[in-house]
């Protein structure tokens, strides 16, 4: 395992939910990090974001380790959930609720709902 491979792996096993994406939570840098950052810091998820813009190795071993190719890439305790438009299907199906819940992850589910109310 490259030395990326290996800081990509100790991440997403050493935190409940890590966002791969480019920027940061607080100032993402492209649309579709945005969007999933933007879901997750409005239903109060703690995550670990990662930056790939920072670091061009783990902007192209996240690729490889997930086996999928586009970034944001969101990972919910240890497992690859999926990118931008999967997040979105899955916070409107209530499916990311439960995998929330699941996990033991806090969450703000009345602002989960929210979410649903406004797109429904």
């Amino acid at each position: 395992m490259t030395d990326a491979m290996t800081r990509i792996d100790e991440t997403v096993k050493a935190n409940d939910v890590v966002l791969f994406m480019k920027g940061t939570k607080e100032m993402p840098q492209c649309g579709f990090s945005s969007k999933v950052a933007g879901v997750l810091n409005y239903i109060g998820i703690d995550y670990t974001d990662v930056n790939v813009l920072a670091d061009e190795d783990i902007r192209a071993g996240i690729k490889d380790y997930s086996d999928w190719p586009t970034i944001p890439q969101l990972y919910v305790k240890g497992e690859f959930v999926g990118g931008c438009d999967i997040i979105v299907e899955m916070t409107l199906s209530g499916e990311l609720d439960g995998m929330f819940d699941e996990g033991g992850i806090a969450y703000d589910k009345e602002a989960s709902n929210k979410i649903r109310e406004a797109n429904g």
